[in-house]
């Protein structure tokens, strides 16, 4: 008898061992923490609920502590969570949110008005300042953050190692999601938590961060300019600006080809007037079931061991950095294009130069509407809204052409 309750009291004490409350650690509390705040301000605030929820969850199920060697965790192979973060790591859920996000884009104000692509290009200014400070502070800073980052191969460069890095974490400057998980995947894997959740986070708080940098840069009299509704082009004009674009962008940056090729794709099943159905579903029930996925996965990839780094403290400063001067490069463009023209460019437009789509051209609308609450800009703002999604996909083909491609 005392030898059972010995066993018993061996197997009572075995579960304790192994249940969370025994394993659990300052830094799953920490993380926990953040992702009750993301969850809090996705409910309460309406930022981008859609992502913060998925996101924040996520990160609740990635720091519930538990004992390794038991197939729970993302990063432990054969769990169910590491055969559904592969759709991450492998960069498979980003270009399917681009197929989702194609369908439901329209391209009209673009086509419209192809100079305000120059605005999605000058927000791009983001990416590669963020990439040089990235660089510097590898190169110059004792300890580096942490950066060059450890990657699988001990034998790599470091210096090839660092412009990895340095072009995953400058890409977050675009405030694209599903761009920024495709460029560190290929990149810079060990830095896709803290570069997805800051990607994220950025999009999700662009009401709060660009309009203090659009009243900064702008004067109440720019404020108030006043564009013209832009013209409808025509169902040819609509169907054909998919294909060509897609042709020229990939021409330009082949490694963009997979974010591209499917965002131009869904386009053409919504323009072409004939897959109403795949368009439909592409833009529906598809796109919100990789979203939860991509969410849910990379919320939970954000263990505390792997994410509480030096790294990704930095990141984070980084991100919100380069988001500012994306904005910022966006307004003062739109502002030299007005003195070079007579056909005056509301600036706030420019701040849509981003990729975070509708969020920032809507934010471009609100700013313009507290001015004057007459004065509508939101179509035009659409206009450099989607050529920054076209912009940062284009910049991630040329980082992972350029950086991707030398030797380690």
């Amino acid at each position: 008898m005392q030898e059972f309750f010995s066993e018993v009291g061996q197997a009572i004490w075995g579960y304790i061992q192994f249940t969370g409350f025994a394993n659990v650690s300052w830094g799953n509390l920490v993380m926990i923490m953040v992702g009750l705040i993301f969850m809090y301000l996705a409910i309460t605030k309406d930022y981008e609920p859609l992502l913060l929820v998925p996101i924040g969850f996520g990160i609740l199920v990635g720091n519930m502590p538990f004992v390794p060697g038991y197939k729970i965790g993302i990063y432990e192979q054969g769990s169910s969570l590491n055969y559904l973060y592969f759709g991450v790591v492998q960069g498979i859920y980003p270009p399917l949110i681009f197929l989702g996000i194609g369908a439901m884009t329209d391209f009209s104000a673009l086509i419209a008005q192809p100079r305000l692509i120059l605005l999605g290009a000058a927000a791009q200014i983001g990416i590669f300042l963020a990439l040089i400070i990235v660089l510097m502070i590898g190169l110059y800073v004792p300890g580096g953050l942490g950066f060059p980052i450890d990657p699988a191969d001990p034998n790599a460069d470091p210096t090839v190692r660092l412009l990895r890095a340095a072009a995953s974490v400058g890409i977050i400057g675009g405030a694209d999601g599903p761009t920024a998980i495709f460029i560190s995947t290929r990149l810079a894997p060990d830095l896709l938590g803290a570069i997805a959740i800051s990607a994220y986070s950025y999009m999700a708080l662009v009401p709060v961060i660009q309009p203090p940098i659009m009243k900064l840069l702008t004067t109440r009299e720019e404020r108030l300019i006043r564009m013209p509704p832009p013209p409808m082009p025509s169902k040819v004009q609509r169907i054909l600006f998919p294909i060509l674009g897609m042709i020229i962008c990939v021409l330009v940056a082949p490694g963009a080809l997979s974010l591209l090729g499917l965002l131009f794709f869904g386009n053409i099943l919504k323009e072409c007037g004939v897959t109403e159905r795949l368009a439909r579903t592409a833009r529906n029930p598809f796109i919100d079931t990789v979203t939860i996925l991509l969410g849910l996965t990379v919320g939970a990839s954000t263990q505390a061991d792997t994410f509480l780094r030096p790294q990704s403290v930095a990141i984070l400063a980084l991100g919100a950095f380069a988001f500012g001067v994306a904005t910022a490069g966006g307004v003062l463009f739109a502002k030299l294009m007005n003195l070079l023209s007579t056909n005056k460019i509301n600036p706030l437009i420019g701040a849509a130069g981003v990729s975070a789509v509708p969020d920032s051209a809507r934010v471009a609308q609100l700013v313009a509407h507290q001015e004057d609450p007459n004065n509508f800009v939101l179509m035009q703002a659409m206009g450099p809204n989607v050529a920054g999604v076209i912009g940062s996909a284009v910049a991630a083909g040329v980082l992972i052409a350029v950086v991707g491609s030398l030797s380690s």
